[in-house]
């Protein structure tokens, strides 16, 4: 029976397919029928079953041909989704839908798009697929939101993780689709619609398959295309589409940053330009590093590779992924450049590096971005990674062997393979055939690759520095092959391996450095010297080696190549002489040969000056000796030849020598041969021609050593040469043809007689045997000395500056080693006159500084060699009176002089300075003393150290300095220690730079050569100088001050003397006093001592003694130093940075002592003095920066604060610097909250309170600003960790926008006008919202919930009600409507807190803050309970209807508009409270100000949203209407009042018609009742709704109903209210009154004649033409006046036209007055009241019963027709106004009508009929033709009558 009903219920919907006739009556049955036909499938009758079948077929043909009819497709989709639905109904439904939704408007389908993702939830793949394919075409008409955290978004996903996947991964697809492509299935396939298809077995599966596009599998492309492809633009679209919706954020950005990438490849502009400028605009947020995101975009650009394991082999053919196209390879790439994890990801680096470097659609940019990625791999991957490093290596080696097209390509893959050997060495330290291959590539490739194999080897060079054994020796072999190659740069690669690869004492190696040396380029000799000169200090890797080879062993092996050099062309020639390297080759081998000589005796090889290099010679000579001594230590033994490596050495410079020459090999030959002259000077015997040619030479420098090592030679000779050489050079020295031989003649003869005088000390000595011919031939040879004295005196005065100084020196040499043989004085040349005459030659501005130096050491010599000298002290006060200005280098020299003079015969000039040191020298026993130290001393101390001149004094203390350093142990010096220290502690105060150092390091000394006693003394005495200025009272007079004026003096910037202030207070911290002098040798920082002559006091290594001694106490100066080493103080700092460099040698010691640092930079950051507080924050900057600070998180908020404080320092330099350590400190603070911190937690936690209380309050802007910085970076690095922290700093942060903003905008708030007011303070809300501490705050709300919000919200609260700010308060609102948003269900308790906090403020001054309330009103309301909404509601009815402040009335409306756009269905679940208060609402008056913006616009809109229609929302909300408006009326407030009658007006009129008891009666009581009483403004609005009520429902107020007021009664009223004396009411109360009696036709004509007439009397023109000739004064008054009565004429004439009554008594009794009346006012009036007349007139005679013909009157008639019709002419003549006119013929008209109908034409008098006829004939011309045409028709039918 069931199953019969279902076929007829079929039967009938077919029946009524049948005849749908129109397309409209086929949507209409097909949506009522469609999906309950579907579910009849479920049925289990097969018949049944079969119908529907039947039926849809018919459907399907109709609805396929007619495209335009809709489907129910939302009915359909909610059937579809139904879980209990058979999979048969589903199957056919989602055909329907398939069918349905395309043709759907895109609003429509808009809509739907959700539902669609959701009903995909939990069906088959290939119903997925269709919705998804139906889906994706609308997301490029999707509207989303343009803040998503603020509205809800369309598509709600977060709940469905399958869903997305799903619909990601079909977007990809449609990402990869190219356009218009089309997938060929082959015929042999045998389902093709099933991707199992295949499963049987793979081969046969795989071969049917067609190619699918790159990045997509065959099923992915079949998918895309679906049943109806799409067109390319519909494909554009579909991709731009895709591309909104992740813009939109529907899905988490790290799921979607792959589908941008793809898109940005598109070959279509748009779609490419909108991706890429949203991948853009991300860049900063994407994590590039995440996991997710890079293993999807391999997987996406190698495709699925079919990998040997199950995965691999379980994958389908169809499913298969196709690795992407070029193009879009070259779009991921970059990206992955971004991606240390890409890097790092094995073996997918590789592939990605194969495929781009060999794959078979590679190109150039593809390779070449590829190779980019290879050196990205090198700079990441981790250096053990074996396989990767190898098929790198591999993969590169292949490429630069195989591809040759594109240079620039081959340049980045050497430079890979270069960084990939620095990364991982361990691949290449055994592979000496690729550097074989990079170098013969160097030899044969373009310049441009050469310079990148050139950097890729000097990476390489690293790898191969352990080789050892035979690869050492290949390697050996490889670099001496290209070590001469034609390439610069083959020979600079080669020249590196050189020195890198090998150990520093590899002889092979060093030799062809060597050879290199000589080469002509600069940058390879260059390097080459640079490696050779540099002595290795440290140890180097390779074990066993030493820094330099041995001398024997190098000399013999340059000698051995040497030897087979000179008979290949790689040969020299120089003039005659053939040499077997190149001049500057062969020159760097000597000067490495000495540098090896001086390392294996032991001494510094150095090879810069000579001077340097001379004071080696002592250790040379012992060593030298050793070697030709024949000892065992001389390891290596040549074959054949000399043996000996000394000879071979010689051998080698007299070759150099003799072809080329060159100061530095001279000076190597005279020094091996003067450290040994008995053994070597012999050999040169025969020489002694070639050593004169030398002495020849035209360089000065090269004649000076040359005559010295004449004199050598010449010494060791027997004495007959040695005469006969003396007398040659006194002959050559006569011969003034050549200064230069002159030159060096006189340097010979000075050397000579300085050797010989020596010889015959020591032979006085010794009594040596060997010299019997010296000691026996000894007057005449001292007559040859005296005549060679007095040669070399003679040049003295020569005007050569040349031989003067060659003079010079030969005098000071002789005179070093004996007396002088020459008269004492007399005249001639004597000791006085050579004493006088080297004095003079000091200060004087002749002579130049060479020449002074000589003379000055000269002087000093002459009482060295001579005991008896007689001039020694007029010879020390010249020296100590010749001090000039900036002779600076001068008085080191001075300084020697006198030492040397003042201990004559005893000092260590007299040694031979080539074989022996000063330590080692004692003077001889016998030689007479001639030791003035006491009287120099005194001099210095008494006279030169205290004298006026700065100059003298300056010199004065270097000469103490050196008389200390050089006479230490003498005793003189050793009694006056404490008058020294005096003397030094003097110069301190000096305010050059020098003196001061000089002073300090002279205290140094001073202290270290007394005994304990003394040191006592002397600290006590210098602490107690250095800190109070005083002298002690041991002092060399009285006690005066040492520091005149009792300061301690000015240094050179201005500034007091205190560094060694500084430096004794450092000391006395220590309670080490005597480290004082300790400070001052380390405070060495004046660049002196680093010259020649201040290298010579050994101040260094003091120093680095004095280090030693302060180690102990680190602990305690670490701190000190560290921070004095930013003092501003110039001389403090370097003093304190040179003490800091002696001391802290280890890196590691800040670390170590970095508490205590702190700890005493904290202290002093508010030290009194502003030095100490501005060192100690550049200090802090300094230590805080790049540190790792988790030790000391908890002294955080001390820095913080502390620095707060010294930010408004009242020096500017402290509060620059303190603003400076500020920033370094938030950069470190914001690094230290970062998510990947371990102490990330902890620091927040710290930060937050101290930031908040202490930074954002401050009364410091700048503090303010960067406490706010710091806040807002913190919380985009610490994230979710603020949550904890976010009920202290949300509020905090709310209040600093008030605090923060400038107070000036406070007070032209206050002076501006409302409308100023409002925009300003609108400015200001959008700036605070959109300011940095916003949105920090926002941060903060996305981490919030509910084990937050019970302390949040108290405080918000707490805020809202008692914040002051604009700022703080809008913000406050902008949070809770955030807080709606983010948490809506953890919000819920809280609400009702919240809206009573926002309700209190909704009465704010500022209309911003009041609709910033509002607005959060609306969003509230959406969380909170019923209850509370009531209240809510209730208390703004109560607002509105009862406080008359407009404020109030705008919160009302502001609130419940916002609740109605924010939160409708709240508004609807509470619309009988709310609507009537908008209804009432809509009618308040606009405010002049507001204009038509006002209230009343939104209640409007309110009303009309939450009504269907005005009419319906009346009807609906009657009861509550009139309730609310009776309220109205009955309130104080006249206004209100006022607009309860507007609302009651509005009420009456909407309902026209409608209004029947019992409301009619309620709204008509409720206006009645408001008239009672005085008037008010407004009050008219209760009699038009009267009127209005009464005109429209004058039928139902016949009836008598209880509680209805009848109209005798309200015309009473009526009529009483039309007595008010208030003329405009009046007017409205006479209106009301007439349109009552119209419509009840009630007669009280003889009341409101009583009234009308007086008024019409009153208001006449006549009466006011004479007020007005009184009144002529006030012009304004009067116009409005003269308004009003006219209005008042126009009312009361046009009431008399309403009201004329039907009764014939009445009519009888007023019908000729008021003819009579508007007769009148015809003729008299202007054209308005003219036309108010006309039109009274028309009604009067409408309704005049003499023209019925029931109630004839002739006489009467004729009366009054005839007033009429002369009246009536004025207005039918009127020119100007054709209304009048118009008026006037319709009466005209009436009456014609009139008359004719009851034939009373007598009533017409002939004159009145020629008066009409004769005005119509005038106005048949009338400027209006419808008028002319109306006249004659009038005047033809008035003529026809007569």
């Amino acid at each position: 029976m069931a199953a019969q009903d279902e076929l007829n219920q079929l039967e009938r919907v077919f029946l009524r397919l049948g005849h749908a006739e129109t397309d409209e009556q086929l949507q209409h049955i097909i949506s009522k029928f469609l999906p309950p036909v579907l579910l009849k499938l479920s049925s289990i009758q097969e018949g049944v079953r079969k119908k529907v079948m039947e039926l849809l077929v018919h459907l399907n043909k109709r609805i396929k041909s007619r495209p335009k009819i809709q489907l129910p497709v939302e009915t359909l989709l909610v059937q579809y989704q139904d879980p209990a639905a058979a999979s048969f109904v589903t199957n056919f439904t989602i055909i329907y839908i398939k069918m349905g939704y395309p043709r759907l408007d895109v609003e429509e389908q808009c809509e739907l798009a959700p539902t669609l993702l959701t009903a995909m939830e939990g069906k088959p793949q290939p119903q997925q697929d269709s919705l998804m394919h139906l889906l994706i075409p609308t997301l490029f008409s999707m509207k989303y939101p343009s803040e998503p955290s603020k509205v809800a978004s369309p598509f709600i996903l977060v709940e469905k993780p399958k869903t997305v996947h799903l619909l990601l991964d079909f977007m990809l697809d449609v990402l990869m689709m190219p356009y218009g492509f089309v997938l060929n299935e082959p015929q042999s396939r045998p389902n093709p619609a099933s991707p199992q298809s295949s499963a049987g077995n793979g081969s046969a599966g795989g071969v049917g398959i067609p190619q699918p596009p790159p990045g997509m599998s065959f099923y992915g492309a079949k998918r895309i295309i679906g049943e109806t492809p799409w067109t390319p633009e519909q494909l554009e679209q579909c991709k731009l589409g895709i591309v909104k919706f992740i813009k939109a954020e529907q899905v988490p950005e790290v799921e979607a940053v792959v589908h941008l990438v793809i898109a940005s490849s598109d070959t279509r502009h748009s779609v490419a330009t909108a991706a890429d400028l949203e991948l853009k605009s991300k860049q900063s947020i994407i994590d590039w590093n995440n996991p997710l995101i890079i293993n999807k975009i391999y997987k996406v650009y190698l495709g699925d590779i079919p990998l040997k394991t199950k995965e691999g082999a379980a994958l389908k053919p169809e499913l298969k992924r196709e690795p992407v196209s070029t193009r879009v390879k070259l779009k991921i790439l970059p990206h992955l450049l971004r991606s240390r994890l890409a890097a790092d990801t094995f073996p997918a680096n590789i592939q990605v590096v194969y495929d781009g470097l060999f794959g078979a659609n590679t190109n150039n940019k593809l390779r070449s971005l590829s190779l980019q990625f290879v050196h990205h791999i090198c700079l990441v991957c981790p250096d053990n990674n074996k396989p990767l490093g190898l098929m790198l290596l591999n993969g590169l080696t292949k490429l630069i062997n195989e591809y040759k097209e594109e240079p620039k390509l081959l340049c980045v893959a050497y430079s890979a393979v270069g960084k990939l050997s620095s990364r991982m060495p361990q691949l290449f330290s055994k592979d000496i055939a690729l550097v074989q291959q990079f170098f013969e590539a160097m030899c044969k490739d373009d310049p441009e690759i050469r310079l990148s194999i050139q950097e890729a080897l000097s990476m390489m060079v690293g790898a191969y520095t352990s080789l050892q054994g035979a690869l050492l020796h290949l390697m050996e072999a490889l670099i001496a092959a290209y070590m001469e190659k034609p390439e610069v740069q083959v020979r600079q690669v080669a020249m590196k391996f050189a020195s890198t690869v090998f150990a520093p004492d590899h002889i092979p190696s060093r030799y062809l450095i060597l050879l290199a040396a000589g080469d002509p380029r600069e940058e390879v000799h260059g390097e080459a010297q640079r490696v050779l000169r540099a002595f290795p200090v440290k140890t180097t890797e390779k074990e066993g080696s030493k820094p330099m080879p041995s001398f024997p062993e190098m000399v013999s092996y340059i000698q051995e190549k040497a030897s087979e050099r000179m008979k290949t062309p790689a040969k020299y020639t120089v003039g005659t002489s053939i040499l077997p390297f190149n001049p500057s080759a062969f020159g760097e081998i000597i000067l490495y040969l000495r540098m090896c000589l001086a390392h294996s005796a032991g001494a510094m090889p150095t090879s810069q000056s000579l001077a340097d290099m001379q004071d080696n010679s002592p250790a040379i000579a012992s060593y030298v000796r050793n070697l030709l001594s024949g000892n065992p230590n001389s390891l290596l033994v040549p074959k054949g030849g000399d043996s000996n490596p000394v000879q071979l050495y010689i051998e080698l410079l007299q070759q150099l020598l003799s072809a080329i020459g060159g100061v530095p090999v001279m000076y190597c030959l005279l020094e091996v041969v003067s450290v040994y002259p008995q053994k070597l000077a012999a050999k040169f015997a025969d020489k002694i021609d070639w050593i004169k040619s030398l002495m020849n030479t035209n360089k000065e420098d090269m004649r000076e050593l040359a005559a010295q090592l004449y004199a050598v030679v010449v010494s060791t000779m027997s004495g007959n040469e040695l005469n006969t050489a003396v007398q040659n050079l006194v002959k050559i020295t006569k011969d003034n043809h050549s200064p230069e031989t002159q030159h060096g003649a006189i340097l010979a003869l000075g050397y000579m007689v300085g050797r010989y005088l020596a010889k015959k000390k020591v032979t006085a000595d010794t009594q040596n045997q060997e010299l019997p011919m010296i000691t026996r031939s000894l007057p005449e040879n001292e007559e040859l000395i005296r005549s060679a004295t007095n040669t070399i005196g003679s040049f003295l005065d020569s005007p050569s500056p040349l031989l003067t100084v060659a003079a010079c020196t030969a005098l000071g040499e002789i005179s070093r080693n004996g007396a002088l043989l020459i008269p004492n004085e007399g005249t001639g040349f004597t000791k006085l006159h050579l004493v006088e005459s080297l004095l003079s030659r000091i200060p004087s501005g002749k002579e130049n500084n060479k020449m002074k130096e000589r003379a000055i050491q000269t002087l000093g010599f002459f009482p060295v060699g001579d005991g008896e000298f007689p001039h020694q002290k007029k010879l020390l006060q010249g020296l100590m009176d010749s001090v000039e200005a900036k002779q600076l280098e001068l008085q080191f020299t001075v300084g020697e002089a006198i030492t040397s003079a003042a201990i004559g015969t005893s000092s260590v000039a007299s040694r031979d300075v080539w074989t022996c040191t000063e330590e080692e020298y004692t003077p001889p026993a016998e030689v007479k003393v001639n030791d003035v130290v006491p009287w120099v001393l005194n001099m210095i101390l008494n006279k030169y150290i205290i004298s006026q001149n700065p100059h003298v004094r300056q010199a004065s203390c270097i000469w103490l300095l050196s008389l200390v350093k050089k006479l230490s142990q003498h005793k003189e010096i050793k009694s006056h220690l404490k008058e020294i220290q005096i003397a030094f502690i003097s110069i301190l105060s000096d305010p050059d730079e020098l003196s001061q150092d000089v002073a300090s390091k002279g205290l140094g000394m001073v202290y270290e050569l007394g005994n304990e006693q003394d040191q006592q003394e002397l600290v006590s005495t210098l602490v107690e100088t250095l800190m109070t200025g005083k002298r002690a009272k041991h002092g060399v007079s009285e006690d005066t001050e040492v520091f005149q004026g009792g300061s301690l003096g000015k240094t050179p910037d201005g500034q007091s003397l205190s560094t060694y202030k500084e430096l004794c207070a450092l000391a006395s911290d220590l309670n080490q006093p005597d480290l004082v002098y300790k400070f001052m040798n380390l405070a060495n920082h004046h660049a002196m001592w680093n010259s020649r002559k201040g290298a010579a006091f050994g101040f260094n290594m003091i120093a680095a003694k004095a280090g030693e001694q302060l180690t102990p106490y680190l602990s305690q100066l670490v701190p000190r130093l560290y921070r004095y080493q930013f003092d501003p103080n110039l001389g403090i700092r370097q003093a304190m940075t040179s003490i800091w460099d002696a001391l802290v040698t280890d890196k590691k010691s800040v670390d170590r002592y970095l508490k205590e640092i702190l700890q005493d930079i904290i202290s002093n950051l508010t030290n009194n003095m502003w030095r100490v507080r501005e060192s100690s924050c550049l200090a802090l900057n300094d230590l805080i920066r790049g540190r790792q600070l988790d030790d000391i998180i908890d002294q955080l908020p001390e820095i913080w604060e502390t620095l707060f404080r010294v930010r408004d320092d009242i020096k500017e330099s402290v509060r620059k610097a303190a603003d400076l350590t500020l920033k370094s400190l938030s950069k470190v603070c914001v690094r230290m909250c970062e998510p990947s911190s371990a102490a990330a937690q902890r620091t927040v936690a710290v930060l937050l309170p101290c930031l908040l209380e202490k930074g954002i309050m401050s009364n410091v802007s700048e503090v303010r600003a960067l406490s706010i910085q710091t806040l807002v970076k913190i919380s985009k690095s610490a994230g979710a960790r603020l949550k904890p922290h976010a009920p202290r700093l949300i509020p905090a942060l709310l209040e600093s926008l008030t605090v923060l903003e400038p107070q000036v905008l406070n007070y032209l708030s206050l002076r501006a006008t409302e409308q100023e007011k409002t925009a300003m303070d609108g400015a200001r809300l959008s700036a605070a919202k959109s300011s940095p501490m916003m949105e920090t705050i926002n941060m903060c709300l996305q981490h919030l919930d509910a084990s937050v919000l019970g302390q949040l919200v108290p405080r918000l609260c707490d805020l809202l009600k008692g914040a002051v700010g604009l700022g703080t308060k809008g913000a406050c609102a902008s949070v809770i409507v955030s807080l709606t948003v983010q948490c809506p269900q953890d919000l819920t308790p809280y609400s009702g807190k919240l809206m009573s906090a926002l309700v209190n403020g909704l009465n704010d001054r500022s209309s911003v803050v009041q609709k910033s309330f509002a607005f959060a009103l609306g969003h509230v309301v959406r969380t909170a309970k019923d209850s509370s909404v009531e209240k809510l509601l209730t208390k703004l009815g109560t607002w509105y209807l009862e406080k008359e402040e407009p404020i109030y009335k705008s919160s009302c409306a502001l609130t419940v508009h916002a609740i109605g756009h924010y939160s409708p269905d709240v508004l609807k679940n509470h619309a009988e409270q709310a609507l009537p208060l908008a209804f009432l609402g809509m009618h308040e008056a606009p405010n002049e100000e507001q204009g038509e913006n006002g209230d009343s616009t939104l209640w409007t809109e309110v009303w009309q949203d939450n009504v269907p229609g005005s009419f319906g929302g009346i009807r609906l909300y009657m009861q509550e209407l009139i309730a609310i408006t009776q309220k109205a009326l009955q309130s104080q407030s006249w206004k209100m009042k006022a607009q309860g009658a507007a609302a009651m007006a509005s009420i009456a009129k909407q309902q026209t018609g409608s209004l029947v008891a019992p409301h009619l009666g309620m709204v008509l009581s409720a206006l009645l009742q408001g008239l009672a009483g005085r008037i008010w403004t407004g009050k008219e609005e209760l009699l038009k709704a009267i009127g209005s009520v009464v005109s429209a429902c004058s039928g139902d107020l016949k009836k008598s109903v209880p509680g209805q007021p009848n109209i005798i009664e309200v015309i009473d009223l009526v009529l009483k209210e039309c007595h008010k004396e208030n003329l405009r009411y009046k007017i409205a109360a006479l209106k009301c009154a007439a349109d009552v009696l119209q419509a009840t036709q009630e007669d009280r004509f003889q009341e409101l004649v009583g009234i009308l007439i007086p008024l019409i009397n009153k208001n006449s023109p006549t009466s006011a033409h004479t007020r007005k000739s009184k009144e002529d004064d006030d012009d304004d008054l009067d116009e409005k006046e003269k308004e009003l009565q006219m209005e008042s004429l126009l009312c009361a004439f046009e009431s008399l036209g309403k009201a004329w009554p039907k009764s014939p008594a009445t009519q009888g009794q007023y019908r000729l007055q008021l003819c009579q009346l508007m007769c009148e006012r015809l003729k008299l009036s202007t054209w308005r009241v003219q036309v108010g007349v006309l039109q009274s007139m028309k009604a009067y005679f409408q309704g005049l019963l003499l023209l019925d013909k029931d109630h004839t009157d002739s006489v009467e008639l004729s009366e009054i027709l005839t007033k009429t019709c002369d009246a009536i002419t004025f207005p039918l003549e009127n020119k100007s106004y054709s209304s009048v006119r118009t008026e006037a013929l319709n009466i005209v008209e009436l009456l014609i009508k009139k008359i004719d109908e009851c034939h009373q034409w007598g009533g017409l008098t002939p004159d009145s009929r020629n008066q009409l006829i004769n005005s119509l004939t005038t106005m048949e011309s009338d400027s209006r033709p419808e008028l002319g045409e109306k006249a004659t028709e009038l005047r033809k039918r008035l003529q026809n009558l007569s």
